[in-house]
C-alpha cells in the first residue's frame, strides 16, 4: 500500500502542450515487444528441451560405458560415484547457486513444488547431525539418489550414497554374494570409518577441555535397503542418530525380506511377472540372484517417474543377490531398538503396496510415519522435492525428553 501511494503522488503531471504518442506507434511498439517475448520463450523452451535431451544421452552413455568396462574387466578399483553430482553448499562460494530445475518433462504437481533452501528454515548447527547416509534398494545403486544428493548438499548437509556389494559401480559379481553381511559390507565399512568429532566443552566459563564425541549419521534406506540399514543399526547403534525407511523393508527380528514379500505374493501379479531367477550354480541348485524384466520396470517401480529417469534405471539396474533376501535378521531391543525410526510411505507403490507398508508399520511401530502422496516406488525420481522436504523435517525432530 505504501509503495502504491508514493507512486500515485509522485507521478509527473502532463504538460498542456505535450502531445501524447500516437496510438499507431504505441500499438506497434507493444506488438513488437510481444513478438520479442514470444521469441524469447520459444528459444528458452528449445534450450531447456535440448538440455534435457543432453542429460538423458549423457546418463545412458555413462551407464553403457560402465557396462563395457565391467564386461572387459577394466573397471577402476575405486571410483568417486558422486563426483559429478556434488555441488558446493550454500555459503561455500560467493556465487549464488540456485536449486536445479526439475528433471521432469511433466508439469510439476503442487505436491512436489520446487523449494528454495531458505524456505526450509534450516540451521545445520542446531541439528543432532547433518550427516546423511543413503542406502539404495535391491537392483538399484547410489546413482538413484542423484536428485536427493544435490538437494541435501545445497542445504548444507553432508551426504554419502553407498553402492552395496555388486550394485552400481561396485564390480563384484552379484551371483557370488552369499550373505547379508557380505552384501552390506560397503555400508558397514562406511560406518566403521566415521571419525570421532572433536568439541571444546567449557566449564563455568572458566576453562575448556577438548572432548571427543562419536560421529552420528542418519541412515536412509529404500526398498531392500531397509533390511540393510537394520543390519547396520544392530552393529553400530552408537553411530546412528535416526533411521528413515522409505518404502522399505522394516522387518522384525527373525524375519527375512522374502518373508515380507511373501505376505503379498498372491496379490502382486506384476511382481511375479517381472522376476527372473538366475541360476549361476546350475539349474539343480538354488537361485543365486533375481533380475527384473526391463519391459516391466516402469509399471513396477517407476509408474509416475520422468521418462529420462526410467531410461537411466533401465541401463543401470543390476540383479539382486538372492542369499541376502533369504537371510533372517537378528535384532535386539538394546541395539536396534534404541535407535529412533521413521517411516515414509509411498501412496501409489506397485512394488511394495501401501497395505504391505502399513502392515510392517503396525508390527514394528516407528516413532513417526509420513506419507508421500502421488509417489510411485521410487520417490527420489517421482517426488524428489517432497522427499527432500521430509528428510529435512525428520532431521530437525528433537529427541523427546524422558519424564524420569
Amino acid at each position: 500500500m505504501g509503495n502504491l501511494f508514493c507512486c500515485c503522488c509522485c507521478s509527473p503531471s502532463k504538460k498542456p502542450n505535450e502531445k501524447s504518442p500516437s496510438k499507431r506507434f504505441s500499438s506497434a511498439a507493444q506488438a513488437g515487444l510481444g513478438a520479442s517475448n514470444r521469441w524469447s520463450r520459444i528459444r528458452s523452451s528449445r534450450r531447456e528441451r535440448s538440455e534435457d535431451e543432453l542429460i538423458q544421452e549423457q546418463a545412458i552413455a555413462a551407464a553403457l560405458l560402465f557396462q563395457h568396462h565391467q564386461q572387459n574387466g577394466t573397471l577402476p578399483a575405486s571410483f568417486d560415484r558422486s563426483a559429478s553430482l556434488r555441488h558446493p553448499p550454500i555459503g561455500g562460494s560467493k556465487k549464488q547457486h540456485n536449486l536445479p530445475r526439475s528433471s521432469s518433462s511433466r508439469a510439476r504437481s503442487l505436491g512436489d513444488a520446487l523449494l528454495q533452501p531458505h524456505q526450509l528454515e534450516l540451521k545445520v548447527e542446531d541439528l543432532e547431525t547433518n550427516h546423511i547416509v543413503l542406502v539404495h534398494g535391491g537392483g538399484f545403486g547410489a546413482w538413484c539418489w542423484y536428485k536427493t544428493i544435490t538437494l541435501l548438499e545445497e542445504g548444507g548437509f553432508k551426504v554419502d550414497a553407498v553402492d552395496l556389494t555388486g550394485s552400481g559401480v561396485h564390480s563384484f559379481d552379484t551371483n557370488r554374494i552369499t550373505s547379508l553381511g557380505q552384501y552390506v559390507k560397503p555400508l558397514t565399512t562406511c560406518l566403521k570409518g566415521l571419525e570421532m568429532e572433536r568439541r571444546y566443552v567449557s566449564f563455568a566459563s572458566l576453562f575448556a577441555i577438548l572432548v571427543y564425541f562419536g560421529a552420528l549419521v542418519i541412515l536412509v534406506g529404500h526398498d531392500f535397503g531397509g533390511a540393510c540399514i537394520s543390519y547396520a543399526m544392530e552393529l553400530f547403534p552408537s553411530k546412528v542418530a535416526k533411521a528413515v525407511f522409505v518404502a522399505a523393508a522394516m522387518l522384525n527380528s527373525g524375519q527375512s525380506t522374502l518373508d515380507m514379500f511373501s505376505q503379498q505374493a498372491n496379490s502382486n501379479d506384476l511382481m511375479r511377472q517381472a522376476q527372473i531367477f538366475l541360476y549361476a550354480n546350475g539349474d539343480d541348485q538354488p537361485p543365486t540372484a533375481i533380475d527384473l524384466n526391463k519391459s516391466l520396470l516402469r509399471d513396477l517401480l517407476f509408474s509416475l517417474s520422468p521418462a529420462k529417469d526410467v531410461a537411466l534405471a533401465s541401463v543401470s539396474m543390476r540383479p539382486i543377490p538372492f542369499a541376502p533376501v533369504l537371510e533372517k535378521l537378528s535384532l535386539s531391543t538394546e541395539k536396534y531398538g534404541s535407535i529412533r525410526r521413521f517411516y515414509i510411505e509411498t501412496s501409489d507403490d506397485e512394488c511394495i503396496p501401501l497395505s504391505l507398508q502399513q502392515s510392517m508399520i503396525n508390527s514394528n511401530t516407528p516413532e513417526q510415519v509420513f506419507r508421500l502422496k502421488g509417489s510411485d516406488h521410487s520417490p527420489f525420481f517421482s517426488k524428489p522435492q517432497a522427499l527432500h522436504k521430509l528428510l529435512v523435517e525428520i532431521s530437525k525432530i528433537p529427541r523427546q525428553k524422558s519424564n524420569d
